[in-house]
Order: C-alpha cells, then sequence, then structure tokens
C-alpha cells in the first residue's frame, strides 16, 4: 500500500484563484478505481497500490491540459511501506497514541 500527497498547480490562468481546477481534480479522483484519497487544504493524499496511485497522479497532471491549461506544476511525495500494510489513518492513529 502506498500513501502518495500530490499538489498539482495549473501555471499561467490568469487568475490567483484556483478552486476550480481544484473540484475538477477531485472530480478526476472520483473516476480513478482502487484508490482511496482525501482532499486537504493545501494537497490531496492518494492511497492504493502503487501503480494505482501512479495512475490516478497521471490523470490529475493531465486534467489542467485538458481545461485548456498550457502548463502544470505537479509535486509529489511518496510514502510506499512494504513491510506491513499502512493507511493514513494508521499513521495519525500511531501518532495520537503517543501524544
Amino acid at each position: 500500500m502506498a500513501i502518495a500527497e500530490v499538489t498539482v498547480l495549473p501555471v499561467g490562468t490568469g487568475s490567483t484563484s484556483l478552486s476550480e481546477y481544484v473540484a475538477q481534480l477531485q472530480r478526476v479522483l472520483q473516476t480513478q478505481p482502487k484508490i482511496q484519497y482525501q482532499l486537504t487544504s493545501m494537497s490531496t493524499i492518494i492511497e492504493g497500490e502503487l501503480d494505482d496511485v501512479f495512475a490516478a497522479i497521471r490523470a490529475l497532471h493531465e486534467a489542467p491540459f485538458d481545461q485548456g491549461v498550457g502548463r502544470v506544476s505537479t509535486s509529489i511525495k511518496i510514502d510506499d511501506r512494504r513491510d506491513k500494510v499502512s493507511t493514513s489513518e494508521q499513521k495519525l492513529r500511531s501518532v495520537l497514541e503517543k501524544l
């Protein structure tokens, strides 16, 4: 199970507001099979098998181009743990138990 934090920034949109693009990205994620995702105020967290996560990231990166944007910058951070199953919820619970 991989956990990825993804931030997609369309460049040159003519506006400082990106919420319409973020909403479209969430619609794209709804079409992606075999993943779970969570929108945060700064990025989106995607969980699933690594190939499925990469497919979702590819779809997210392409979405602004489909909306007419000429340049997209995508930042990705991946936690790929293979010694045991790890989810965002489990990681948070582990920290909270130690508080």
